[in-house]
């Protein structure tokens, strides 16, 4: 696990919140790389908002299907079974509640489980996508991100950013520890190997609860 790059480290520890049966989407960028560490006899199914279920692995390069695409507009294979809808019918299964989970990175997370990830003002930024709906909707929902960006904060006490949506998260899984958001504020639930207690205190813009096996 040490030997893991730090997004990989992110992405590997996200993984073990996989459970068999889920259907997950991945947003764009590191949490994609969840895919690649789906625990040993854990069957889930991917889907992709622009209307994919069953997605699979990236494609390799000289096998692209330019109709195959993810949301983030990588080509991707997909499996035996899978299926292709419109984007209505993609919100309206994300809107529904079929989705158990879904990874997302974020510009900033608070103890409120409030995220923002879509706008800087004054910058060029993607936009939201499909996020809104896939926070509002999924049963669980992981930010996925490093923990701090250029030395700044982006676990805060408060978000300072435009919000996405409002006391939405449950979990927080950094290359430096794993946090809970619960109603008593953050949950320092796990230190990632390479860090400490004392690291992840001075990179958090946040009060801690810790654990007890942390105590």
């Amino acid at each position: 696990m040490s030997e893991l790059n730090e997004k990989d480290l992110i992405a590997s520890r996200v993984a073990r919140e996989l459970e068999d049966g889920f259907v997950v989407n991945l947003g764009i960028g590191l949490p994609t790389l969840v895919a690649n560490f789906v625990p040993e006899g854990i069957h889930i199914t991917l889907q992709a908002e622009n209307g994919l279920l069953g997605m699979g692995a990236l494609c390799a390069p000289g096998e692209e299907d330019p109709d195959v695409i993810n949301a983030g507009n990588q080509f991707v294979t997909y499996g035996k079974g899978a299926a292709f809808f419109d984007s209505a019918m993609s919100f309206a299964m994300i809107r529904g509640g079929h989705v158990n989970m879904t990874v997302l990175g974020a510009l900033q997370v608070d103890e409120q489980g409030n995220i923002a990830s879509h706008m800087v003002p004054g910058r060029m930024v993607p936009g939201m996508g499909g996020a809104m709906d896939l926070v509002a909707g999924a049963r669980k929902v992981i930010v996925a991100m490093l923990h701090t960006s250029k030395g700044a904060h982006k676990i805060l006490k408060s978000c300072t950013l435009p919000l996405t949506a409002k006391a939405k998260v449950n979990l927080i899984v950094t290359e430096k520890a794993v946090l809970e958001v619960t109603p008593a504020g953050l949950l320092l639930k796990e230190i990632m190997p390479g860090s400490s207690l004392e690291d992840v205190v001075a990179s958090t813009g946040a009060d801690l609860i810790l654990a007890d096996h942390l105590t």
